[in-house]
This record gives structure tokens, C-alpha cells and sequence, in this order.
């Protein structure tokens, strides 16, 4: 099998999580199985519910209703970080035969302080070599672009939540 790679998909514009589950859509019809990690994120969209329609790919995400970070009590953010922290875990456990990992919002998991970006860095380093990696996120660290074999960066230009439109069912969510 081919080398894995890692991907980074990241900047303030929309098409960051779009792009990694196309990548995994792409490599889950090529046959190949592919585990999906989403951080941070719970709510109903409809890629996860296309994704989870299709047999080779796992998905792993945290509970529905989980509130953001901001809104968390020291209490609520010590069991998120456990949570969180095990689902990186779980990310890379048994990767025997994936061919890819899409690891989902992991920057901003990193950056709240969700999962340890030290634990992180060291499962990059130590990934199969044919496990291809895609992580997706605002600002990602120094540490983690020098790791990165593809960086691409959304800019958002224009963007109609600015103007008032919520995310729209099939389109945004």
C-alpha cells in the first residue's frame, strides 16, 4: 500500500470539514475502510448521516448536545477532557487495515484544551505508514503544520452568517 500522508485543512472559511469527508467519501469508494473522529462537534449534519450509511467507514463523535467549550462549568470541561481525550485514543487504536483518519475540528479540540496537542503530535509521529491523516480546524500550531505533508487554507471572503443567515440543513449543516 501506498505511503499515508497527513493533510491539514484549516483557515476561517467554510469547506474545511467538506473537504475531509469528501477525501474519505473518495477513499471509502475506492473500498478502502476509513475512520472518521469528530471533535467538538455533535449535532445532526447531513454528511454524517451519509457517512454512516456507507460500511467501510467508522464514525466516532462526541454526545449530542454537548455545549461549547465558552459554556462549560470547570466540571463539565474536566469530563469533556477526558472524553475528548479518549476519542483521540480511540482515533488511532486498531488502525490495522484503515487506510484513512479524518480527525475533525482536532485544532480547535487542541487549542480549548479538549485533548492534549503534545498527545497528538506524538500519535502523528508514530502513525502507520500507510495510514493517510486528515486533520481539519482553525489555527493550527507551528508544531503541527512542520508535521503536515498538504496545508491548504479556507479564507473566508463573504460568507452569509454575516449578513444574518444561519447555517442551512444540506448546505451548511
Amino acid at each position: 500500500m501506498e505511503q499515508g500522508l497527513i493533510h491539514i485543512y484549516c483557515g476561517d472559511g467554510k469547506g474545511k470539514t467538506t473537504c475531509a469527508f469528501g477525501l474519505a467519501l473518495r477513499c471509502a469508494g475506492d473500498g478502502y475502510s476509513v475512520r472518521i473522529v469528530q471533535f467538538l462537534k455533535g449535532g445532526e449534519t447531513g454528511e454524517v448521516t451519509a457517512m454512516q450509511r456507507i460500511p467501510n467507514v467508522e464514525l466516532l463523535r462526541v454526545k449530542q448536545g454537548t455545549k461549547f467549550t465558552f459554556q462549560m462549568n470547570d466540571e463539565e470541561k474536566a469530563q469533556a477532557r477526558r472524553e475528548h481525550s479518549a476519542m483521540l485514543e480511540a482515533a488511532f487504536a486498531h488502525t490495522d487495515g484503515l487506510r484513512m483518519l479524518v480527525l475533525d475540528e482536532i485544532m480547535a479540540a487542541c487549542s480549548t484544551g479538549m485533548v492534549p496537542e503534545e498527545r497528538l503530535l506524538a500519535l502523528l509521529k508514530q502513525k502507520p505508514e500507510q495510514l493517510e491523516v486528515v486533520m481539519t480546524g482553525r489555527n493550527p500550531s507551528e508544531a503541527l503544520l512542520e508535521l503536515a505533508d498538504y496545508i491548504t487554507e479556507m479564507k473566508k471572503i463573504r460568507h452569509p452568517y454575516d449578513r444574518g443567515i444561519a447555517a442551512r440543513r444540506g448546505i451548511e449543516r
